[in-house]
């Protein structure tokens, strides 16, 4: 598992949000990784195993998930790690017209 881990959950649905692309960056915008959703809503290898402490996003591709009317069309997340060695979880909650995040474990 890398030490950043998410999934996304479709609260309109209540089922896991499937085939939705993220891109996790360094706060310069540097990519360090990409992936999508799997059929759990998950993405369990989302870059290295170690990370310098600071500022990294992830960014969730939601218009491509909700369709081409998405009131958000993409999802932003920006989080601090302050121990690089330590599991970061990262999930979202999705709804049409709302998300919201909290750091998992």
């Amino acid at each position: 598992m890398s030490l950043v881990t998410t999934h996304v959950l479709d609260t309109a649905t209540g089922k896991p949000a499937a085939g939705i692309a993220v891109r996790f960056e360094r706060q310069d915008g540097s990519l360090l990784a990409e992936g999508a959703t799997d059929d759990d809503g998950r993405i369990r290898d989302l870059g290295p195993d170690t990370l310098d402490p600071g500022v990294y996003r992830l960014i969730f591709d939601t218009g491509g998930y909700l369709g081409p009317e998405a009131f958000f069309p993409d999802v932003t997340i920006a989080f601090r790690i302050v121990d690089g060695t330590s599991h970061h979880h990262v999930p979202v909650l999705l709804s049409p017209f709302a998300y919201s995040t909290y750091r998992g474990s």
